[in-house]
């Protein structure tokens, strides 16, 4: 087997509230979803007196009990010190408050994923906004599912968030920070998620990559309302290009979600190539002018489903957005409002 195969030491996962140590003093958990991407990862650092926790799980009774089980049991009842969040998005930051307020942990973050979470969890909407409704249309929504959305009470984020105190402790690119017995490097990825931290050890061949870097699967990199013009494809594309020359294949790389692994060299290769081949197949699709919700046969290659809709969407767009904004794409309004892309 050639070296810089991905390999998987672990062929299956912990269930429940039990952990499996992947290297000295840290454990794997594993936390379930709703959804799916039914599974999220998280780990617990030694640090002697007490654990550096690494993300969360969403806010839920359930996440809440499987925690405490946890806790008291593989963690042995130490106390949690700390709370290291990667990145923003709710199974990762759910229980963020909930550690700091009931178990009095420090909470590590990025700025941008603490502002950002803060926030959300702070704007709660009962019904869709004109804004949303209108980047829907000009993303090219499909009729029914628009009109579905439209009519319901739309996600809000602090429905699976805990609230969020005030008072964090700021991670950048750049800095070192000090886990488990072991100093890590800070490293910050984008495209997923702003801001995105990842921590790759000094003294060991650890890296923990929440969900910059996954082993069989891609993460989401989507446009919202939010920042309509926003190009998660370009800053996606950026990073990976910035992280791979880090990459050993000898690292054990703990994700967000499916496995650990190893053959990280290859894997950083894969997540470039496979979004340059996907802009090259949507390039060749546009021939003629097409949506958004027009053009997942191509990027997807295979069925969307409705749950998985809505990701997709988002995603499509900012593949489009990409060729845009790069000069491979023009763009023209259709009368329903939807933007029409076409190769140039």
């Amino acid at each position: 087997m050639p070296k810089d195969t991905l390999r998987y030491p672990w062929d299956e996962a912990p269930e429940g509230a039990e952990a499996i140590e992947v290297a000295e003093g840290v454990m794997w958990m594993r936390l379930p979803l709703p959804m799916k991407l039914d599974h999220v990862n998280v780990y617990a650092l030694d640090e002697g007196d007490s654990w550096t926790i690494i993300d969360s799980g969403f806010a839920s009774k359930k996440t809440k009990a499987i925690w405490e089980e946890i806790l008291s049991g593989p963690l042995g009842g130490k106390p949690v010190g700390r709370i290291v969040i990667t990145h923003h998005h709710p199974d990762h930051i759910g229980l963020a408050g909930w550690f700091q307020s009931e178990h009095g942990a420090e909470l590590v973050t990025t700025r941008t994923a603490w502002l950002t979470a803060r926030m959300l969890t702070l704007d709660v909407q009962e019904k869709p906004n004109a804004e949303t409704l209108a980047f829907y249309r000009s993303a090219g929504m499909d009729g029914a599912i628009y009109d579905k959305r439209a009519a319901d009470r739309p996600f809000n984020f602090a429905d699976i968030v805990a609230p969020l105190p005030l008072g964090y402790t700021r991670v950048q690119q750049g800095d070192t920070i000090r886990m488990g017995g072991r100093s890590w490097d800070v490293h910050i990825g984008n495209g997923h998620a702003p801001e995105h931290a990842t921590f790759w050890s000094r003294d060991d061949d650890l890296v923990i990559a929440g969900d910059q870097i996954l082993p069989s699967i891609s993460p989401n990199v989507g446009v919202y309302a939010t920042e309509p013009m926003a190009d998660p494809i370009g800053e996606w594309l950026e990073a990976c290009e910035r992280l791979a020359p880090l990459a050993r294949s000898e690292h054990l790389v703990l994700g967000g979600h499916k496995l650990p692994f190893t053959g990280l060299p290859t894997r950083m290769r894969q997540l470039i190539e496979n979004h340059h081949g996907a802009l090259d197949r949507l390039a060749d699709y546009i021939d003629t002018p097409k949506t958004a919700g027009e053009v997942f046969a191509p990027l997807f290659k295979r069925k969307i489903g409705e749950a998985e809709y809505g990701l997709a969407l988002v995603e499509a767009f900012a593949h489009l957005s990409h060729l845009h904004q790069t000069g491979r794409a023009t763009r023209t309004t259709r009368e329903d409002g939807a933007w029409l892309y076409t190769r140039t």
